[in-house]
């Protein structure tokens, strides 16, 4: 190897270490952000699966929400 491939192979790596520094910080961020999102996925899909759960039981109106329905009806009757 002659001393003109040894610098251009040392300027090729010393280019290559450049590149890999100024992308390894967007990389890292995009590998955190994809984390984020899946455990956000994850979360959302165990409360989903809560909810689905507890809709499954019949409900019974509470007493206010008779009396907010009755209430209504008779202002239409009276109108």
């Amino acid at each position: 190897m002659t001393t003109e491939q040894t610098q251009t192979l040392l300027a090729m790596a010393v280019v290559l270490g450049m590149f890999v520094l100024l992308v390894l910080p967007s990389v890292i961020g995009i590998v955190h952000d994809r984390r984020i999102d899946r455990q956000i996925r994850e979360a959302q899909e165990r409360d989903a699966v809560r909810t689905q759960k507890s809709s499954s039981r019949s409900t019974v109106p509470s007493t206010a929400t008779w009396y907010a329905e009755g209430r209504r009806s008779k202002k239409l009757v009276n109108s």
